[in-house]
């Protein structure tokens, strides 16, 4: 498979990814644990079909010591006994910031308020941060079809 467009060769869209990709950036500062915003990822892009970041957040999970089965198990959080109240939390706050169309209201008090138990006010604004930029990214790979399966770990750190 071949992407259908180089973003990246275009100048004005170019400038604004490296807007985007520097928001990703400052995001590795916050206070939520690295693996939960793996998870986040993760969940997002599976839910938007983005093969290439569903490579990319696995692979920079695993490196980071996520289990196989955690990672496996992701799409099906609701079920699985893996994850933490806080993770769960934030896998729903994911989903429901991902699905806003589908949610006819947005993301629903009660994930919020269930978020909000787990997570402070900085951290939650990382959260909400962290799930419209991996959206941006979905959204982007997913309309010109970028190509998965080559990412290696560390490689865009």
């Amino acid at each position: 498979m071949e992407a259908r467009l180089n973003v990246m060769a275009s100048p004005v869209a170019a400038k604004a990814f490296k807007h985007i990709i520097a928001a990703g950036r400052a995001l590795a500062e916050s206070t939520v644990p690295a693996s939960t915003r793996e998870l986040v990822m993760l969940r997002a892009s599976q839910i938007n079909g983005c093969a290439g970041c569903i490579d990319m957040h696995t692979k920079e999970a695993a490196a980071a010591g996520e289990s196989a089965v955690r990672l496996h198990l992701v799409v099906a959080w609701r079920e699985a006994t893996v994850f933490t109240d806080a993770e769960r939390a934030a896998l729903e706050l994911a989903e429901q910031g991902t699905r806003i169309a589908d949610a006819a209201g947005g993301v629903t008090d009660e994930a919020w308020a269930n978020a909000a138990k787990y997570y402070d006010e900085a951290q939650l604004a990382d959260l909400v941060t962290q799930i419209a930029v991996i959206n941006a990214f979905n959204r982007g790979n997913v309309i010109t079809q970028q190509p998965a399966g080559e990412y290696q770990a560390g490689q865009v750190h």
